[in-house]
Protein backbone atom coordinates (compact mmCIF):
# COMPACT_ATOMS: atom_id res chain seq x y z
CA UNK A 1 0.00 0.00 0.00
CA UNK A 2 1.41 3.51 -0.72
CA UNK A 3 0.67 6.41 1.98
CA UNK A 4 -0.87 9.27 -0.47
CA UNK A 5 -1.52 12.49 0.39
CA UNK A 6 -5.27 12.37 0.49
CA UNK A 7 -4.65 9.25 2.98
CA UNK A 8 -3.20 11.73 4.92
CA UNK A 9 -5.35 14.40 4.47
CA UNK A 10 -8.20 12.63 5.61
CA UNK A 11 -6.81 10.67 9.08
CA UNK A 12 -5.59 14.11 9.85
CA UNK A 13 -8.86 16.13 9.65
CA UNK A 14 -10.57 13.12 11.38
CA UNK A 15 -8.05 13.41 13.99
CA UNK A 16 -8.45 17.49 14.63
CA UNK A 17 -11.78 17.20 14.68
CA UNK A 18 -11.56 15.83 18.00
CA UNK A 19 -10.91 17.89 20.95
CA UNK A 20 -8.26 16.20 22.97
CA UNK A 21 -6.91 18.64 25.19
CA UNK A 22 -4.85 17.66 28.23
CA UNK A 23 -7.05 18.44 31.52
CA UNK A 24 -3.37 18.90 33.34
CA UNK A 25 -3.42 22.23 31.54
CA UNK A 26 -6.84 23.30 30.56
CA UNK A 27 -9.22 21.55 33.51
CA UNK A 28 -12.30 21.19 31.33
CA UNK A 29 -10.20 19.82 28.93
CA UNK A 30 -11.97 16.54 27.32
CA UNK A 31 -8.03 14.55 27.29
CA UNK A 32 -7.75 11.56 24.98
CA UNK A 33 -11.17 9.23 25.72
CA UNK A 34 -12.40 10.68 22.45
CA UNK A 35 -9.47 10.37 19.89
CA UNK A 36 -8.36 7.09 21.33
CA UNK A 37 -11.88 5.68 20.23
CA UNK A 38 -11.87 6.96 17.07
CA UNK A 39 -8.44 6.00 16.09
CA UNK A 40 -9.70 2.37 17.28
CA UNK A 41 -12.47 2.67 14.76
CA UNK A 42 -10.32 3.58 12.41
CA UNK A 43 -7.71 0.39 12.96
CA UNK A 44 -10.81 -1.86 13.12
CA UNK A 45 -10.12 -3.63 9.65
CA UNK A 46 -6.74 -4.36 9.98
CA UNK A 47 -5.29 -7.85 12.38
CA UNK A 48 -3.51 -5.84 14.63
CA UNK A 49 -4.25 -6.20 18.23
CA UNK A 50 -5.39 -3.04 19.87
CA UNK A 51 -6.04 -2.48 23.72
CA UNK A 52 -6.90 1.13 25.52
CA UNK A 53 -4.75 1.08 28.68
CA UNK A 54 -6.72 3.41 31.80
CA UNK A 55 -3.84 5.85 33.02
CA UNK A 56 -5.96 7.76 34.63
CA UNK A 57 -9.73 8.28 34.54
CA UNK A 58 -10.73 9.14 31.03
CA UNK A 59 -6.99 9.15 30.20
CA UNK A 60 -6.10 6.09 28.03
CA UNK A 61 -3.49 5.20 25.97
CA UNK A 62 -4.00 3.32 22.94
CA UNK A 63 -1.43 0.28 21.98
CA UNK A 64 -1.92 -0.80 18.84
CA UNK A 65 1.00 -4.04 17.78
CA UNK A 66 1.21 -5.75 14.34
CA UNK A 67 2.65 -9.01 15.56
CA UNK A 68 5.04 -10.32 13.54
CA UNK A 69 6.51 -14.40 13.33
CA UNK A 70 8.02 -14.27 16.53
CA UNK A 71 11.83 -14.17 15.80
CA UNK A 72 12.55 -10.15 15.36
CA UNK A 73 12.54 -7.31 17.46
CA UNK A 74 10.16 -4.89 18.60
CA UNK A 75 9.41 -1.47 17.63
CA UNK A 76 7.54 1.03 19.24
CA UNK A 77 6.65 4.11 17.69
CA UNK A 78 5.35 6.69 19.97
CA UNK A 79 3.24 9.21 19.62
CA UNK A 80 0.87 11.30 21.78
CA UNK A 81 -2.99 12.20 21.26
CA UNK A 82 -3.20 15.21 23.49
CA UNK A 83 -2.99 18.75 22.82
CA UNK A 84 -2.83 22.30 24.44
CA UNK A 85 -5.77 24.45 24.38
CA UNK A 86 -7.18 26.68 21.83
CA UNK A 87 -8.65 29.61 23.48
CA UNK A 88 -7.61 31.93 20.84
CA UNK A 89 -8.56 30.46 18.18
CA UNK A 90 -11.89 28.52 19.00
CA UNK A 91 -13.93 29.44 16.10
CA UNK A 92 -11.77 27.56 13.72
CA UNK A 93 -9.23 24.75 15.87
CA UNK A 94 -10.73 22.03 15.11
CA UNK A 95 -11.84 22.14 11.70
CA UNK A 96 -9.00 21.23 9.47
CA UNK A 97 -8.27 23.18 6.59
CA UNK A 98 -6.03 23.12 3.95
CA UNK A 99 -3.43 25.78 2.59
CA UNK A 100 -1.60 24.50 0.24
CA UNK A 101 0.65 21.76 1.47
CA UNK A 102 -0.20 22.47 4.63
CA UNK A 103 -2.78 21.11 6.89
CA UNK A 104 -3.80 23.53 9.65
CA UNK A 105 -5.71 22.75 12.76
CA UNK A 106 -5.23 21.98 16.89
CA UNK A 107 -2.97 19.66 16.73
CA UNK A 108 -2.13 18.79 13.63
CA UNK A 109 1.78 19.07 14.22
CA UNK A 110 1.88 18.56 17.76
CA UNK A 111 1.05 15.47 18.13
CA UNK A 112 -1.50 14.40 15.29
CA UNK A 113 0.67 14.14 12.99
CA UNK A 114 3.22 12.06 14.33
CA UNK A 115 -0.23 9.66 15.91
CA UNK A 116 -0.72 10.00 11.88
CA UNK A 117 2.68 8.79 10.43
CA UNK A 118 2.36 5.99 12.87
CA UNK A 119 -0.73 4.74 11.93
CA UNK A 120 -0.46 5.22 8.13
CA UNK A 121 2.95 3.07 8.36
CA UNK A 122 1.07 0.75 10.62
CA UNK A 123 -1.87 0.06 8.31
CA UNK A 124 0.66 -0.41 5.10
CA UNK A 125 2.76 -2.29 7.16
CA UNK A 126 -0.65 -4.72 7.63
CA UNK A 127 -1.56 -4.31 4.65
CA UNK A 128 1.19 -5.62 2.82
CA UNK A 129 2.63 -9.51 1.53
CA UNK A 130 4.54 -11.00 4.06
CA UNK A 131 5.02 -10.64 7.51
CA UNK A 132 7.48 -8.80 10.07
CA UNK A 133 9.85 -10.83 12.06
CA UNK A 134 9.87 -8.53 15.37
CA UNK A 135 6.65 -6.52 16.32
CA UNK A 136 5.35 -3.31 15.26
CA UNK A 137 3.62 -1.10 18.21
CA UNK A 138 1.56 2.22 17.88
CA UNK A 139 1.56 4.00 21.29
CA UNK A 140 -0.87 6.84 20.97
CA UNK A 141 0.12 7.75 24.46
CA UNK A 142 -1.58 10.66 26.99
CA UNK A 143 -0.66 14.09 28.32
CA UNK A 144 2.44 14.57 27.33
CA UNK A 145 1.96 18.25 27.31
CA UNK A 146 1.07 18.16 31.16
CA UNK A 147 3.52 15.76 32.78
CA UNK A 148 3.71 12.94 30.53
CA UNK A 149 1.64 9.94 32.42
CA UNK A 150 0.50 8.16 29.39
CA UNK A 151 4.82 7.49 28.48
CA UNK A 152 5.73 7.20 32.31
CA UNK A 153 2.72 3.99 32.39
CA UNK A 154 3.95 2.71 29.21
CA UNK A 155 7.80 2.57 29.81
CA UNK A 156 6.11 0.69 33.28
CA UNK A 157 4.48 -1.65 31.73
CA UNK A 158 6.10 -2.46 28.41
CA UNK A 159 9.50 -3.24 27.48
CA UNK A 160 10.55 -3.03 23.56
CA UNK A 161 13.75 -3.06 22.12
CA UNK A 162 13.78 0.61 20.57
CA UNK A 163 11.17 3.66 19.80
CA UNK A 164 11.09 6.15 17.55
CA UNK A 165 9.32 8.87 19.22
CA UNK A 166 7.36 10.81 16.58
CA UNK A 167 7.37 14.50 17.11
CA UNK A 168 7.34 17.84 14.55
CA UNK A 169 10.50 18.87 13.18
CA UNK A 170 11.63 18.36 9.74
CA UNK A 171 12.97 16.07 7.27
CA UNK A 172 16.02 14.74 6.92
CA UNK A 173 16.13 14.97 10.72
CA UNK A 174 16.35 13.16 13.36
CA UNK A 175 17.08 14.38 17.34
CA UNK A 176 19.26 12.56 19.44
CA UNK A 177 19.65 14.43 22.25
CA UNK A 178 17.42 17.26 23.25
CA UNK A 179 17.45 19.81 26.99
CA UNK A 180 15.54 18.11 29.99
CA UNK A 181 13.95 20.58 32.41
CA UNK A 182 12.83 21.78 35.88
CA UNK A 183 9.91 23.36 37.08
CA UNK A 184 11.00 25.42 40.04
CA UNK A 185 9.22 27.55 42.50
CA UNK A 186 11.54 30.07 44.05
CA UNK A 187 10.16 31.42 46.99
CA UNK A 188 11.16 34.53 49.35
CA UNK A 189 10.48 35.15 52.61
CA UNK A 190 10.24 38.51 54.51
CA UNK A 191 8.46 39.48 57.50
CA UNK A 192 5.06 41.38 57.45
CA UNK A 193 4.86 44.78 58.90
CA UNK A 194 2.52 47.85 58.56
CA UNK A 195 3.85 50.37 55.71
CA UNK A 196 4.66 52.85 58.72
CA UNK A 197 7.01 50.61 59.96
CA UNK A 198 9.99 50.00 57.79
CA UNK A 199 12.39 48.62 60.64
CA UNK A 200 9.97 46.12 61.46
CA UNK A 201 8.90 44.67 58.25
CA UNK A 202 11.74 43.16 55.64
CA UNK A 203 10.02 43.48 52.00
CA UNK A 204 10.06 39.70 49.99
CA UNK A 205 9.04 41.08 47.02
CA UNK A 206 12.73 43.90 47.19
CA UNK A 207 14.38 40.58 47.66
CA UNK A 208 12.57 38.96 44.70
CA UNK A 209 13.47 41.88 42.43
CA UNK A 210 17.39 41.12 43.67
CA UNK A 211 17.15 36.91 42.54
CA UNK A 212 15.09 38.03 39.58
CA UNK A 213 17.95 40.53 38.01
CA UNK A 214 20.44 37.81 38.80
CA UNK A 215 18.92 35.06 37.41
CA UNK A 216 18.69 37.07 34.02
CA UNK A 217 22.31 37.88 34.26
CA UNK A 218 22.88 33.72 34.82
CA UNK A 219 20.57 33.46 31.38
CA UNK A 220 22.43 36.38 29.80
CA UNK A 221 26.19 35.64 31.10
CA UNK A 222 26.35 32.35 30.92
CA UNK A 223 23.50 30.07 29.21
CA UNK A 224 23.32 32.88 26.02
CA UNK A 225 26.83 33.05 25.59
CA UNK A 226 27.66 28.74 26.04
CA UNK A 227 25.03 27.31 24.03
CA UNK A 228 25.01 23.91 22.93
CA UNK A 229 26.14 23.05 19.58
CA UNK A 230 23.06 20.86 19.24
CA UNK A 231 20.75 21.86 21.53
CA UNK A 232 20.91 25.53 21.67
CA UNK A 233 21.41 27.69 24.44
CA UNK A 234 20.02 26.59 27.84
CA UNK A 235 16.13 27.20 28.28
CA UNK A 236 15.24 29.92 31.27
CA UNK A 237 12.21 31.72 31.48
CA UNK A 238 10.12 33.38 34.41
CA UNK A 239 6.40 32.13 34.62
CA UNK A 240 4.42 33.36 37.00
CA UNK A 241 5.36 35.59 40.24
CA UNK A 242 2.98 36.34 43.44
CA UNK A 243 3.33 38.17 46.56
CA UNK A 244 2.42 40.51 49.14
CA UNK A 245 -1.17 40.95 50.98
CA UNK A 246 -2.33 44.22 50.60
CA UNK A 247 -0.79 47.72 49.64
CA UNK A 248 -0.11 48.76 53.51
CA UNK A 249 1.64 45.74 54.64
CA UNK A 250 5.47 45.30 53.74
CA UNK A 251 5.11 41.28 51.89
CA UNK A 252 6.66 38.78 53.94
CA UNK A 253 6.71 36.38 51.29
CA UNK A 254 7.47 36.32 47.24
CA UNK A 255 7.16 33.20 45.13
CA UNK A 256 8.62 32.81 41.30
CA UNK A 257 8.13 30.07 39.06
CA UNK A 258 10.30 29.26 36.74
CA UNK A 259 11.15 26.86 33.77
CA UNK A 260 14.92 26.07 33.44
CA UNK A 261 16.64 23.89 31.30
CA UNK A 262 19.94 21.09 31.45
CA UNK A 263 21.60 19.63 28.85
CA UNK A 264 22.91 16.34 28.50
CA UNK A 265 25.27 15.26 31.27
CA UNK A 266 23.91 18.29 33.49
CA UNK A 267 20.88 17.40 36.05
CA UNK A 268 18.60 19.75 37.67
CA UNK A 269 21.11 19.81 40.72
CA UNK A 270 23.51 21.66 39.23
CA UNK A 271 20.28 24.78 38.00
CA UNK A 272 19.39 24.17 41.91
CA UNK A 273 22.82 25.16 42.83
CA UNK A 274 23.16 28.19 40.83
CA UNK A 275 19.97 29.39 42.23
CA UNK A 276 21.63 29.23 45.76
CA UNK A 277 24.55 30.93 44.74
CA UNK A 278 22.22 33.65 43.96
CA UNK A 279 20.52 33.46 47.17
CA UNK A 280 24.42 34.03 48.98
CA UNK A 281 24.74 37.14 46.53
CA UNK A 282 22.08 39.13 47.55
CA UNK A 283 22.46 37.86 51.24
CA UNK A 284 25.58 39.68 50.99
CA UNK A 285 24.22 43.06 50.46
CA UNK A 286 20.64 41.80 52.67
CA UNK A 287 21.31 39.62 55.57
CA UNK A 288 18.24 39.53 56.06
CA UNK A 289 17.54 37.45 52.95
CA UNK A 290 15.96 34.27 53.23
CA UNK A 291 15.17 31.66 50.24
CA UNK A 292 14.19 28.68 49.29
CA UNK A 293 13.68 26.64 45.97
CA UNK A 294 11.10 23.94 45.46
CA UNK A 295 11.21 21.93 42.76
CA UNK A 296 7.99 20.99 41.29
CA UNK A 297 8.76 19.06 38.52
CA UNK A 298 12.22 17.15 37.00
CA UNK A 299 12.96 15.76 33.66
CA UNK A 300 15.99 14.71 32.39
CA UNK A 301 18.05 15.53 29.15
CA UNK A 302 17.65 13.26 26.11
CA UNK A 303 21.27 11.59 24.68
CA UNK A 304 20.14 8.36 22.88
CA UNK A 305 22.28 5.18 23.27
CA UNK A 306 22.38 1.43 22.12
CA UNK A 307 20.50 3.42 19.25
CA UNK A 308 22.86 1.95 16.01
CA UNK A 309 20.81 -0.66 14.64
CA UNK A 310 17.41 1.01 14.61
CA UNK A 311 20.00 4.45 13.24
CA UNK A 312 21.10 2.04 10.62
CA UNK A 313 17.66 1.61 9.27
CA UNK A 314 15.68 4.77 9.34
CA UNK A 315 18.98 6.22 7.89
CA UNK A 316 19.07 3.68 4.95
CA UNK A 317 15.12 4.57 4.88
CA UNK A 318 15.57 8.26 4.64
CA UNK A 319 18.62 7.90 1.56
CA UNK A 320 16.13 5.27 -0.29
CA UNK A 321 12.73 7.84 -0.34
CA UNK A 322 14.38 11.37 0.07
CA UNK A 323 17.62 10.77 -1.49
CA UNK A 324 19.35 12.57 0.94
CA UNK A 325 21.09 11.30 4.26
CA UNK A 326 19.85 11.43 7.92
CA UNK A 327 21.20 14.45 9.71
CA UNK A 328 21.51 14.02 13.70
CA UNK A 329 20.50 16.81 15.51
CA UNK A 330 19.28 18.13 18.97
CA UNK A 331 16.72 20.38 20.10
CA UNK A 332 16.51 22.82 22.69
CA UNK A 333 12.66 21.39 24.52
CA UNK A 334 11.97 18.21 26.12
CA UNK A 335 9.76 15.13 24.64
CA UNK A 336 8.60 11.67 25.55
CA UNK A 337 12.13 10.43 24.10
CA UNK A 338 13.55 11.06 27.59
CA UNK A 339 11.67 8.66 29.28
CA UNK A 340 11.93 6.24 26.97
CA UNK A 341 15.45 6.20 26.70
CA UNK A 342 15.68 6.25 30.78
CA UNK A 343 13.71 3.14 30.45
CA UNK A 344 16.73 1.24 28.71
CA UNK A 345 14.65 1.64 25.10
CA UNK A 346 17.40 3.08 22.52
CA UNK A 347 15.64 5.70 21.46
CA UNK A 348 15.47 8.36 18.09
CA UNK A 349 13.48 11.00 17.70
CA UNK A 350 11.45 12.03 14.42
CA UNK A 351 9.04 13.86 12.24
CA UNK A 352 7.39 16.06 9.86
CA UNK A 353 7.71 19.42 9.45
CA UNK A 354 5.31 21.73 11.04
CA UNK A 355 4.89 25.07 12.57
CA UNK A 356 3.00 27.64 14.93
CA UNK A 357 3.29 25.25 17.90
CA UNK A 358 0.81 25.75 20.86
CA UNK A 359 0.04 29.02 18.50
CA UNK A 360 -2.76 30.07 16.16
CA UNK A 361 -2.82 28.62 12.73
CA UNK A 362 -1.08 25.21 14.21
CA UNK A 363 0.13 23.51 10.54
CA UNK A 364 2.14 20.56 9.26
CA UNK A 365 3.72 19.24 5.95
CA UNK A 366 0.83 16.95 4.47
CA UNK A 367 3.99 15.98 1.83
CA UNK A 368 6.32 15.59 4.86
CA UNK A 369 3.63 13.22 6.76
CA UNK A 370 3.44 10.68 3.82
CA UNK A 371 7.47 10.96 3.82
CA UNK A 372 7.76 10.62 7.40
CA UNK A 373 5.28 7.42 7.47
CA UNK A 374 7.02 5.84 4.05
CA UNK A 375 10.30 6.61 5.97
CA UNK A 376 8.67 5.04 8.94
CA UNK A 377 7.44 1.59 7.45
CA UNK A 378 10.80 0.87 5.72
CA UNK A 379 13.01 1.79 8.44
CA UNK A 380 10.32 -0.61 10.35
CA UNK A 381 10.77 -3.58 7.30
CA UNK A 382 14.87 -3.17 7.66
CA UNK A 383 15.11 -3.19 11.65
CA UNK A 384 12.31 -6.08 12.31
CA UNK A 385 13.25 -8.36 9.18
CA UNK A 386 10.45 -9.29 6.65
CA UNK A 387 9.22 -13.00 5.89
CA UNK A 388 8.17 -14.18 2.76
CA UNK A 389 5.49 -15.38 4.30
Amino acid sequence: MTVTPDDAERLLTQLVSIESVTPWLIPDGSGEREVVRSIAGWLADLAVEVVVEEVAPGRPNLIATLRGTGDGPSLCLNAHADTVGFANWRDRALDARRDGDRLVGLGVADDKGGCAVALLALRSLATREGRLRGDLVVACTADEEGVSIGTEHLVANHRYDAAIVLEPDALPRAIVEHQGFGWIDVIVHGRAAHGSAPDAGIDAIVHMAEVVTRLHRLDRDVFTRSADPRNGRTVFHTGTIHGGTDYATYPSRAVLGIEIGTQPGEHLADRVREIEAIFGEVREGYPDFRGEVDVKLEREPFRAEGHEALWEALAAATQDILGRPLEPVGLNAWADSALMQAAGIPTIMFGPLGGNFHAPDEWVSIGEVVRAAEIVEAAAIRFLGSSAT
